[in-house]
């Protein structure tokens, strides 16, 4: 939002929320109908494709913004080195408001506008008619519209919603009040209605053009440099006529700088380009990947995580994982990503944070929760991750943390099969289970004296048992082979287990594999706790269910714009952090396989570095 905002601010259609899509629904079954029940002269092809036009629009903004947040989690070619937050995904997450809008009027355009109906495929003369007029009035015009727009006045009320993005992704080109969306599209008007008013218009001329702008408005707020040097020496005048990422990156960063559309010539006329342009093209294009202090490694879970991963959809990504409806309608799309992720086979880069002094990286293995059930793909599995280690080790990366199923007992040895493959490990591996057990014991409210433990057991769950022991508090089984697994590992302890089938304990400490029936004869007002990777299926309306152990992060922690899996905003699963923590502290030991740190340690590291516990009555997610 502006900062003073101005009078039609808001796009008209900001009340229907999400369902803002039935605003262009008359006009697409009015377009199909015509062009299904039409033949011949009658089929205007050029009203029904403005829709798909529509649809290819969002993915050309889709890859782009894909592409740009890889690209700046790598680090190569990053121009602003600074980080995105929540507030500017959620500002920007509209961004699909200018191309409904530009679709409106399009349709409109091609019913209302002498000649703008059945347009022929291709017209040369409209083609370069269209680009004379972009080159000449539309790039002057635009940039003396810029200028005012950047007018204390205009700024306040409208233009200073698109400069609160200092950090641009490409949308941030889009992301405007609806006024000012209205300026630029008369603006562009200009060649569109002149082509047609001349009857040389054409739909190649229309779709080149508007994907033009889409192109390098993406190009031009994608915060990495793309364009490579030999291209300006091959040809020197081209710096006059087209831009370059870090060019328009220096004009959100020192506001009264380089105001050009797409070319600088005006700003070189008008004395306004930014003497530090060359430097920064060129400081942007030396940088190299880089290389973090702590690695992350997840993995894809559902098929439809892929879109939830920071470099799908923004705006699901800065939300919980929930399964919705509609992503069934993506089903083709997710099937060839799953398809693709199988035959490329590679661990890629997802995000990039910054912590005191601390390099972060996640990296993801391209395999899904199913295949990690398959026990003839643990090789695959064990290979990618033993790959990512060692290329780990290669940058010098300090820590690497084990996320979800990257550290399966049947998998890897809780991840002791890497440290014990390859004993000279600089990097060190850690599963974060002694932080994890730390989270969970306290989770457990104080007055509590005994606590139902149940589900598969694992390491995390055995130390759970020991601690609580350590504290006077009983640890009831639901099953036999649960209670003899337990007694015979506490065996030399004075920990307390007893098998209890109908416990009226009301704090259950849960693992995988807790059956429908077990939650369902729960008391009423139970608080489940998670001790395993992966979060409880609710089924309960009357209980509550805590998160899988995890922590709110320092607001120091930057660059964080995406929520891990399916917990809050800014908060963290015990396993990454425990990577983090490791690394501040220094720590020079592997934590991972069957051994564990202490817990206490590790528990006031964690504090001390500012990371907060969840409070289960606040955090607890009530059904």
């Amino acid at each position: 939002m502006a900062s003073n905002p101005g009078i039609l601010t808001e796009f008209p259609w900001k009340p229907l929320g999400n369902f803002k899509y039935v605003v262009v629904a008359p006009w697409v079954i009015h377009s199909t109908y015509l062009f299904i029940f039409n033949d011949g002269d009658n089929r205007d092809l050029s009203y029904f494709l403005i829709f798909p036009f529509m649809l290819f629009r969002m993915l050309h903004n889709q890859l782009w913004i894909s592409l740009s947040r890889y690209k700046t989690s790598k680090g190569s070619g990053r121009i602003i080195d600074k980080g995105l937050e929540f507030e500017q995904v959620d500002r920007e997450r509209n961004w699909d408001d200018q191309i409904i809008v530009n679709g409106l009027l399009f349709f409109l355009g091609s019913r209302h506008l002498p000649g703008g109906d059945n347009l022929p495929m291709w017209r040369g003369e409209g083609f370069v008619l269209t680009f004379l007029l972009h080159v000449g009035p539309v790039e002057f015009l635009y940039y003396w519209l810029h200028r005012a727009l950047h007018h204390h006045y205009l700024y306040s009320r409208y233009h200073s919603h698109h400069h609160s993005s200092i950090v641009t992704e490409p949308i941030s080109s889009v992301t405007h009040p609806f006024l000012e969306h209205m300026a630029y599209f008369l603006l562009f008007l200009i060649p569109i209605s002149t082509m047609v008013l001349t009857g040389t218009g054409s739909i190649i001329t229309y779709a080149v053009y508007i994907t033009y702008l889409d192109f390098m408005n993406n190009m031009g707020h994608c915060n990495f440099e793309l364009i490579p040097k030999w291209i300006f020496s091959l040809f020197p005048p081209l710096k006059y006529i087209m831009y370059t990422p870090s060019y328009h990156s220096l004009h959100h960063t020192l506001f009264r700088t380089n105001y050009c559309l797409f070319m600088p010539l005006y700003d070189y006329i008008y004395g306004t380009m930014e003497k530090t342009s060359d430097e920064l093209y060129e400081s942007s294009l030396r940088r190299d990947d880089e290389a973090p202090d702590v690695l992350h490694l997840t993995h894809l879970t559902t098929p439809d995580s892929i879109y939830q991963l920071p470099l799908g959809f923004a705006s699901l990504a800065s939300k919980p994982h929930t399964s919705t409806w509609y992503m069934w309608l993506m089903w083709p799309v997710t099937f060839w990503s799953m398809i693709l992720t199988w035959i490329y086979g590679r661990t890629f880069v997802v995000e990039r944070q910054r912590f005191d002094k601390l390099k972060l990286q996640t990296w993801a293995i391209p395999k899904y929760n199913l295949q990690y059930s398959l026990p003839w793909q643990n090789e695959a599995i064990n290979s990618l991750i033993e790959e990512a280690i060692l290329k780990a080790e290669e940058k010098g990366v300090k820590v690497v943390s084990l996320g979800l199923l990257n550290q399966g007992e049947e998998l890897n040895r809780y991840g002791g099969l890497y440290s014990r493959r390859y004993p000279q490990l600089k990097v060190k591996v850690v599963d974060g289970s002694s932080l994890a057990v730390a989270v969970i014991l306290n989770s457990i409210p104080k007055e509590t004296t005994q606590v139902v433990l149940t589900g598969n057991l694992t390491k995390v769950a055995y130390a759970i048992a020991f601690a609580l022991g350590q504290r006077g508090i009983e640890v009831a089984t639901l099953y036999k082979d649960e209670y003899l697994k337990l007694t015979k590992s506490l065996s030399a302890t004075k920990s307390e287990v007893v098998l209890e089938k109908g416990s009226a304990s009301k704090i259950w400490l849960v693992g995988d594999g807790l059956s429908k029936e077990d939650q369902l004869n729960a008391p009423k007002g139970t608080m489940f706790v998670p001790f395993s990777q992966f979060p409880l299926k609710k089924l309960r309306r009357d209980c509550f269910y805590h998160f899988t152990p995890a922590m709110k992060i320092p607001k120091s922690l930057e660059n964080v714009y995406s929520c891990e899996n399916w917990l809050p905003r800014r908060v963290m699963s015990a396993c990454r952090i425990a990577g983090i923590v490791h690394a501040l502290e220094g720590w020079n030991e592997h934590e991972c396989g069957y051994a564990m740190s202490d817990i206490d340690k590790v528990w006031e590291a964690t504090l001390r570095h500012g990371f907060q516990p969840l409070i289960p009555n606040a955090t607890s997610n009530k059904y």
